[in-house]
């Protein structure tokens, strides 16, 4: 069992060793290390092969017997995962992007080796005058308005040693709670600081511990962690975990102290293989280093977690459903009250929060609550990360102070939108939340803000659309997520979902009337206020948000027979036009079911009866002959 003592050595020890990753050339015992190699290892570039280019660049530097001069790093996600596979040179900061096993060779010659930058694969906004000091991250587009604080770590360090975690100053939070603090004394931190649950539901973190802790140590509570993201979309808390797992460990234990748990149980999703990997190593980490387990830092506090695999199960992100299915039966939900706080976990008191609120834990602890209170607005404190994604330029990670406006994320950090389109809207929380318009673009990012137009924080899913996106058709897509999703437990959302689900199919199909859309609206605020669970009571918000701001397309599709955004299917049709058609045939070679007839050198038809709208003969038409109307 590691003591604070031996604790702060190895922090001591370690932040000459990680310095480097900050531009500092190391000294003293670490003087022959000259470079550190970190190569995101987070899911989205491993997916683009971040491992094979991370063997391959160990394999060049050992062939060259360089290996004590370059340290090679995986680490979690940097966060601009659209130039991903991601690798960056430090001390000089070098930035490369969109990294090739094939491009591995050419750095460590170029550039370890004869200290030359490879420029062509440089991020442009890192290049400067000197190629041996890049800019710095901190002043490109994507990072100057971000503020990182449950991303902290990730992309910084090794997720897989905990001497790094120790060396950014993990587990001294959970020795200052330890030996410093009562149970009380943390809770009421938590309170100061503001901070709500980034889960979605936004309900004060510290006011939930305060519920939950009443009886320590006369009756067994549980303390238990929802990553069971299941947004289409979101990955922010696989991210934290896949960069940063010890963040979440040592924020349980002090959640644990505060309530008096000694057990605690993560749930994380099954599809999440490399987040549940270092969750594993991390935890095996901490229990040897006597961090879990009992008697920590011989103060006589005992904690222990464990894991628990989600099979998708989107309504297992409701904490009553998650819950049940952590005690082995089939993940529904149970009618609140009692809450959690009071019967929660096998009956027991439990408090429940998700990745990203106890990534902020440990620095609301270190710095102070007044710190964490300083950052995002009056009712809502502190930062917010997004999975920003869609039709936006730089997919990836977002971490922002909360009051942040919809256009800085969009235009300012995300790139705004690729192909010269025009924004059109985006949809937060998922599922669960709503669509907000352009005319609405300058809102200011909170919970109440949110709230107040129709739309809610969610997890933190973000997803962009250009006006090529049917609204109509974008509420269905989320709506049948949903009803695929619900557990079948109540009749509002087993039953109601389907109808509501069938009214935007007959809309869809072109055989929709005027009178469906009172229809909808009647039967979603039914759903909304009937259904047991949150899965039931927002998953109306996407057709209601899209009929409040976008009424005029559902009318479209009824009135009209036709889709504004040329997606819906059964209302479009093609049309060649005859003055730009030069009878290539290219069109009706590729058709199909040979639907496109004329002869060689003569316009060409669609026989709209046998055409089934795939749209290869636009796709293989080179002279822009053909339209969808």
């Amino acid at each position: 069992m590691k003591s604070l003592a031996e604790l702060a050595a190895i922090r001591e020890g370690m932040q000459s060793k990680v310095a480097i990753r900050h531009g500092i050339h190391p000294d003293g015992a670490d003087s022959k290390v000259k470079k550190h190699i970190l190569i995101c290892g987070g899911t989205g570039c491993t997916s683009s092969g971040s491992v094979k280019i991370k063997d391959a660049m160990v394999a060049e530097i050992e062939a060259l017997g360089l290996s004590e001069e370059f340290k090679v790093v995986g680490t979690g996600c940097f966060g601009l995962c659209a130039l991903g596979p991601i690798m960056i040179v430090y001390p000089e900061g070098t930035f490369y992007s969109n990294v090739t096993v094939d491009d591995v060779h050419e750095i460590v010659e170029s550039h370890l080796v004869n200290g030359q930058p490879v420029e062509r694969l440089v991020y442009h906004e890192t290049k400067s005058e000197d190629m041996h000091h890049a800019t710095a991250l901190s002043e490109t587009s994507f990072y100057k308005k971000q503020k990182r604080v449950a991303l902290r770590n990730c992309g910084v360090i090794n997720p897989e040693c905990i001497d790094e975690y120790i060396a950014m100053d993990g587990y001294r939070a959970l020795g200052k709670v330890l030996t410093e603090m009562t149970p009380d004394d943390v809770i009421q931190c938590i309170l100061d600081s503001g901070l709500r649950g980034r889960g979605g539901g936004g309900f004060p973190t510290g006011l939930k511990w305060k519920f939950a802790s009443g009886n320590r140590g006369n009756v067994k509570k549980f303390v238990a962690c929802n990553a069971d993201e299941g947004d289409p979309g979101a990955f922010m808390d696989r991210s934290v975990l896949e960069g940063d797992p010890h963040a979440v460990l040592e924020a349980m234990a002090i959640a644990g102290y505060a309530i008096g748990a000694d057990e605690g149980y993560i749930y994380v999703r099954a599809e999440y293989p490399i987040a549940i990997h270092r969750l594993e190593i991390a935890i095996k980490q901490a229990r040897e280093y006597g961090l879990l387990g009992e008697d920590i830092f011989g103060t006589g506090f005992n904690f222990d977690i464990q894991l628990r695999f989600g099979a998708g199960a989107f309504v297992c992100g409701e904490e009553t459903a998650l819950m049940t299915s952590i005690e082995g039966h089939r993940g529904e939900p149970r009618p609140r009250p009692p809450f959690p706080a009071v019967k929660g976990l096998f009956g027991q008191p439990t408090v429940l929060n998700n990745v990203e609120t106890y990534a902020n834990i440990c620095q609301i602890i270190l710095r102070g609550p007044e710190w964490f209170a300083s950052m995002g607005t009056e009712k809502s404190k502190g930062t917010k990360v997004f999975a920003l994604g869609g039709k936006i330029t730089n997919t990836g990670l977002v971490e922002v102070p909360m009051g942040t406006t919809l256009r800085e994320v969009i235009e300012e950090i995300g790139g705004g939108i690729p192909n010269g389109k025009k924004f059109k809207a985006a949809q937060t929380g998922g599922p669960s939340g709503g669509c907000i318009p352009a005319s609405l673009i300058d809102t200011p990012i909170d919970y109440d803000n949110l709230i107040a137009i129709g739309s809610m924080m969610g997890s933190g899913g973000l997803i962009v659309m250009d006006e090529d996106t049917c609204m109509v058709d974008l509420a269905r897509f989320f709506l049948d997520f949903t009803v695929d999703e619900s557990c079948g437990k109540c009749t509002p959302c087993r039953v109601g979902t389907r109808r509501l689900l069938e009214i935007l199919d007959k809309i869809i199909a072109g055989k929709g009337e005027m009178e469906d859309l009172d229809r909808m609206e009647e039967l979603a605020n039914y759903i909304k206020s009937a259904s047991l669970c949150g899965l039931g009571q927002t998953a109306p918000n996407p057709v209601l948000s899209t009929l409040r701001y976008f009424r005029d397309e559902y009318i479209a599709h009824i009135v009209d027979k036709k889709c504004p955004a040329g997606v819906c299917k059964s209302l479009l049709h093609y049309e060649i036009d005859a003055e730009k058609c030069k009878g290539c045939t290219a069109c009706a070679r590729k058709c199909p079911v040979g639907a496109i007839s004329g002869a060689v050198k003569q316009p060409h038809v669609i026989d709209t009866a046998k055409c089934i709208k795939c749209g290869v003969c636009m796709a293989t038409c080179k002279f822009g002959a053909i339209s969808k109307q």
